[in-house]
């Protein structure tokens, strides 16, 4: 199953994906007299997903089709899958690839690792602000995979570590490369991560999260950096160093994770970007597999000092 946030009647609501367009979950309440939460996070943190899951897969998506209140494809227009989680939390130089980015070794023993604000975060379609501050003269936008966390949990092993997730999602990550490498920048000493990772607009996830039946091989999953229609560079996530079971239980064992958390799980490669370009992150897989894209324009407040 698939599912969405979008913009509809002043409102963001939560809602599930047809091959036709979305069916806000309030309208599904509406014909069935169900009671799923509405919205995106309170849908994640009441553990409802799962068994929204299996009620879609055992004959609720052609049931769908029959449920008046659809929002046709040509309509949509998506919102961030939800907004003001708990935690955002970034997995730094992943691929070996990137780490030579910044002249870094990638991280072995202990993933490098960083947090970012809620007050980051944008959606599908939205802005991705470079700083007006003069200092900020190379922005950079890293595509991910994210991986949302699906209940509170702590001391996951790697063995189980998908019971502790709701699905996955596109990410776009910034990063003000400049400000980074122009003060000392020294490997396995990230010291100016929370400044270079926390500018507003910084953070763009959705636009679908995908639940992990949908998905046949997490491993396999190829990840795009997407420069102005251009793929830039793609990895699959069995090339990261730390992979997505490892990042799960180690962190679950460290500061522990609570429902509606995201996990984004480290780039291929940054590419710059600049006023008037569009970041993009595409992820493939077997069978043909696809999520669908996140996009984004960009614009220089330098440039653009009114819109900030």
């Amino acid at each position: 199953m698939r599912l969405a946030t979008i913009k509809y009647n002043g409102k963001e609501l939560a809602g599930i994906v047809t091959d036709k367009g979305i069916l806000p979950i309030a309208a599904l309440n509406a014909a069935k007299g169900t009671a799923w939460k509405e919205e995106m996070y309170d849908l994640i943190c009441a553990q409802q997903v799962p068994g929204l899951t299996q009620w879609y897969n055992q004959g609720g998506k052609e049931e769908l089709e029959t449920i008046p209140g659809l929002v046709p494809t040509e309509q949509v227009v998506y919102a961030p899958l939800y907004r003001n989680p708990r935690r955002i939390f970034g997995i730094g130089l992943n691929y070996v690839e990137h780490a030579g980015d910044i002249g870094s070794a990638a991280p072995t023993g202990f993933p490098g690792s960083f947090f970012k604000m809620a007050d980051t975060l944008i959606g599908p379609g939205d802005e991705i602000k470079l700083p007006a501050l003069k200092e900020a003269q190379k922005t950079t936008a890293e595509a991910e995979l994210g991986v949302i966390m699906g209940r509170d949990c702590r001391d996951v092993s790697e063995e189980d570590w998908e019971s502790a997730i709701v699905g996955y999602t596109t990410v776009l990550d910034m990063t003000e490369e400049s400000i980074l490498k122009g003060n000392d920048y020294v490997s396995g000493n990230p010291r100016y991560l929370c400044i270079v990772k926390n500018f507003p607009t910084f953070f763009s996830f959705g636009p679908q999260l995908v639940t992990p039946d949908e998905v046949p091989d997490v491993l396999k999953l190829e990840v795009q950096s997407v420069h102005n229609g251009e793929v830039y560079a793609k990895n699959t996530v069995d090339h990261m160093t730390h992979k997505p079971a490892r990042l799960v239980s180690l962190h679950s064992s460290i500061q522990g994770w609570y429902a509606g958390d995201i996990l984004s799980t480290g780039t291929p490669r940054a590419f710059h970007i600049q006023d008037g370009d569009v970041a993009e992150c595409r992820i493939y897989g077997p069978n043909g597999f696809e999520m669908a894209p996140l996009r984004n324009p960009v614009i220089d407040l330098k440039k653009h000092p009114d819109q900030n």
